[in-house]
């Protein structure tokens, strides 16, 4: 072999920042290549991760310069084989495509402002006035390209990978840390980019590349933190046949969750630990150390052997009654749980509709207050009592455009599995009803509450809960899966009563923006299927007015006939005390009478008594 080739088969490893990585390089994946398939969880620990490194060293009276002598964080390495003079990832693709997410998301963060950070350039590159990623990939340039400029795309038809990269960029902006936002970002952008180390390993053939890849995945098993977890509790069971026994349920118990995603058993563990145990959290300040809440979330089985004489397990058997009762009876909970949070049929409806808001940390709230020991009908009441608490607190934040996503929430549900642990079911109710006549952020404190170019899922999700709810009480079948999952001709959107034309509105709004914020609240608006709106959306109202007759209940009740010979619906107005009216034109005194329908019917379907009807049942 010469020199020269030699040099070709070189294999080459160098730390590299992201900057260094995303900014000097483009980076394309060949078509036999997986899937981009992280899900919520893998993008969650990322955040949790860079965000818990960073802020071990900010302070909010440092210069900038001084985020130069921050702490590292390394994310690992990345295998590229370098071929006709193009870099294609072997291994690494999820993590360059989530950073590449995450700082789209930093670029809308700050305003897309020109300082020097230049992110835009970590991104994207523009040759010829065309741009393209450095994240080369011709099927996902369409989304990325939606997702940078901040545009709606639909993904129905898409790729698996497109899906998937709309769903985490979803999750990145739901997870991205208040601590992080304000003073704090640029400081966050210039150590992600600077200080946040990969270590690219170059080799110049696929062969050469897989084999690199193979040798790092395959020497050796390395074991998860739920198989760590494991070994440790049945080490410490002396006799036989008990750890045989336990190590039986544990297989068992974890087989069944594995059945929904593989990451199910270390998500139990979590919820479960969590809920009923931990009892601190780390402030968000520098310097300081992670809590119970904290190191539970990113190492479990550490944190149960550290913690082993607080959690009572001092004997032999006590660890064998750690597993057979103890973790038998969240994990038969939990699943119940996750299985409901999938079923709306499920007699733990709420668990369902809170999961639709990808709300996770219902999970360890949800365990925080049941016992082993507890009869099965207290069982099903506690669950429902704090999962009609929590779809409550979710509506009235979600109405006071308050953020329900991870990193806010947090804190205050930490608090809440805390106070809320152990309690007997008359307890709770009360402490959770408690909790909600002294909210302050109820339905009737944000009266101009509208549709924003963020909030429009949530929006989908409040219309057809409103929309859903008139019918059942109608006596007509639920059409909620519908509404909020259908495809093609049958995919519902939220649509405007009015259509985008201000000049039909002069007399009552001279002004084109007094017309479009108006125009926006929720009282306007409806959920239609899609092709109602292609059809129909840009006509007059008075035109369209008859075609709402032919639509779901909420719609119908604009119309004249709705209220002729339909009896389930006039006996659930009269039954109801609610506003409902025909509405033969719509003027803005028309959509202040809906605006004023739409909160008392909200404060109907999420109305405090339900905890105690709970209790009651």
């Amino acid at each position: 072999m010469s020199q020269e080739q030699a040099q070709t088969r070189e294999i080459l490893g160098r730390a590299k920042t992201v900057r260094e990585l995303l900014g000097g390089a483009k980076y394309a994946i060949d078509y036999y290549q997986r899937e981009f398939k992280w899900g919520t969880d893998q993008v969650k620990e990322l955040i949790e991760d860079l965000a818990g490194r960073f802020l071990r060293d900010f302070d909010p009276e440092h210069e900038r310069g001084e985020v130069a002598n921050y702490g590292h964080y390394f994310l690992g390495s990345i295998i590229i084989s370098q071929k006709q003079g193009h870099n294609y990832i072997v291994d690494g693709q999820q993590r360059l495509t989530t950073l590449t997410l995450l700082l789209i998301d930093l670029h809308h963060l700050g305003g897309a402002r020109e300082d020097d950070t230049n992110i835009e350039e970590l991104i994207f590159s523009t040759k010829y006035g065309s741009r393209s990623f450095n994240l080369d990939v011709e099927e996902r340039a369409d989304c990325m390209d939606a997702l940078f400029k901040d545009e709606p795309f639909d993904e129905t038809d898409e790729s698996e990978s497109v899906r998937n990269i709309v769903a985490r960029y979803a999750d990145i902006r739901e997870f991205f840390p208040e601590e992080l936002t304000g003073k704090a970002l640029p400081y966050f952008a210039d150590w992600l980019m600077e200080k946040v180390h990969l270590v690219e390993i170059t080799a110049h053939s696929d062969d050469d590349a897989y084999t690199i890849f193979e040798t790092m995945n395959d020497r050796g098993l390395s074991l998860s933190a739920t198989d760590m977890l494991r070994g440790y509790l049945l080490a410490n069971i002396s006799h036989g046949e008990s750890r045989d026994s336990a190590n039986d349920v544990w297989k068992q118990r974890m087989g069944a969750l594995l059945k929904l995603e593989k990451d199910e058993p270390s998500d139990f563990l979590k919820a479960w630990l969590r809920g009923q145990y931990a009892r601190n959290i780390r402030e968000r300040k520098k310097d300081a150390v992670p809590g119970d809440f904290d190191r539970i979330g990113s190492e479990f089985h550490r944190w149960v052997r550290d913690n082993h004489e607080s959690l009572g397990l001092l004997r032999s058997a006590d660890f064998a009654r750690f597993i057979e009762r103890d973790m038998a009876f969240y994990g038969r909970q939990y699943l119940r749980l996750r299985t409901a949070a999938e079923n709306l049929a499920s007699q733990l409806e709420n668990v369902f509709h809170i999961a639709q808001r990808r709300f996770t940390l219902q999970y360890p709230v949800l365990l925080a207050p049941l016992l082993p020991e507890d009869p099965q009908d207290d069982i099903e009441r506690k669950l429902r009592i704090v999962a009609a608490y929590l779809d409550i607190l979710l509506a009235r934040r979600m109405c006071n455009w308050r953020s329900i996503d991870y990193s806010t929430m947090q804190y205050a549900m930490f608090l809440l599995m805390r106070d809320i642990r152990r309690k007997s079911v008359p307890e709770l109710a009360q402490l959770l009803r408690q909790r909600l006549d002294e909210d302050k952020e109820d339905f009737a404190n944000n009266p101009r509450f509208q549709m924003t170019q963020m909030n429009r899922p949530t929006m989908l999700w409040l219309l057809a809960r409103m929309t859903d709810h008139i019918e059942r009480e109608s006596g007509m079948p639920s059409r909620y899966l519908e509404y909020t999952t259908g495809r093609g001709s049958r995919r519902y959107e939220v649509e405007h009563i009015w259509s985008d034309n201000p000049e039909r509105h002069t007399d009552e709004f001279p002004y084109a923006g007094d017309f479009q914020e108006y125009r926006n609240l929720i009282g306007g608006l409806l959920i239609l299927p899609k092709s109602f709106n292609a059809s129909y959306g840009d006509l007059p109202y008075e035109e369209k007015h008859e075609h709402y007759n032919t639509q779901n209940l909420l719609a119908r009740s604009l119309h004249e006939q709705c209220y002729e010979r339909n009896p389930g619906f006039l006996q659930y107005v009269q039954r109801s005390g609610l506003p409902f009216g025909p509405h033969p034109e719509f003027k803005r005194a028309d959509l202040d009478a809906r605006q004023e329908l739409y909160r008392q019917l909200a404060e109907e379907i999420w109305d405090p008594d339900r905890l105690e009807r709970e209790a009651a049942s």
